[in-house]
């Protein structure tokens, strides 16, 4: 069976998420260790605020009877940071969950990641990696990993937020995006001063400020190929609760 069985640069449906621990070392880590370490050098000489902790990646994704199942392994961050500069690669992915933050008024609330990160400049949902803290009987929370990031970047709690009931889940050569979209009870502005209040009163902010996309035209510096994948299917596709 194929290790990574799922439509590539589409928009697909899918009713639940089910990513579960495997033990076991993950086999591209044990593979490049010494390309890993040498390649960690080097971003870490590029931005110094770099921290190595162990995040999860995965050597299986699939479909299966309408939920996305897969299979991931504890792994350094360098090795996150060594298969993003040469990926694709076919025996490792990294998947991460994107809470889409719609608001009263249909704009899309994206934030530029700080200059000080691995993706400076970079403008995306507030999102982070799976990590350890995530796994719950072995199995990744993925909404407690979308309401942890949410609130630590942005200072809003997505907890209070009506949400849509499935997801969707979007495979690239950038990795593998689950979305889910969220309704903000306020208007895009209001949202975006709420935001730059918490990373104004943030003495280490992961966020340089909000992005509000407006329309399908929308096209910041720094937009993600998934987030232009997102941003053109949400808006031929509004959010309805």
């Amino acid at each position: 069976m194929t290790r990574f069985d799922l439509p590539e640069n589409q928009m697909v449906a899918v009713d639940d998420v089910n990513l579960r621990l495997d033990l076991s070392n993950l086999p591209f880590e044990d593979a490049h260790r010494q390309a890993i370490a040498a390649h960690w050098l080097i971003e870490k000489a590029a931005q110094p605020a770099l921290f190595n902790g162990r995040l999860l990646m995965f050597s299986e994704l699939r479909l299966e009877n309408g939920v996305l199942e897969g299979r991931c392994h504890l792994a350094d961050y360098a090795t996150l940071l060594y298969w993003r500069s040469i990926r694709p690669h076919p025996d490792v992915v990294h998947c991460f969950a994107h809470p889409a933050l719609v608001s009263a008024d249909g704009a899309l609330v994206a934030a530029r990641m700080g200059a000080h990160t691995a993706n400076a400049g970079s403008v995306y949902f507030a999102a982070g990696s799976f990590e350890q803290d995530d796994l719950r009987d072995g199995r990744i929370d993925h909404v407690a990993n979308m309401e942890r990031e949410v609130m630590e970047e942005t200072g809003l709690d997505l907890t209070r937020l009506t949400h849509e009931p499935d997801y969707h889940v979007l495979a690239m050569v950038t990795g593998t995006v689950i979305f889910r979209r969220y309704r903000l009870d306020v208007s895009a502005d209001e949202a975006a001063r709420a935001i730059e209040a918490h990373v104004a009163a943030d003495p280490e902010p992961e966020i340089e400020g909000p992005v509000i996309l407006r329309d399908a035209k929308a096209a910041p510096d720094g937009l993600l190929p998934h987030m232009q994948t997102f941003r053109d299917w949400h808006f031929a596709n509004p959010m309805r609760l």
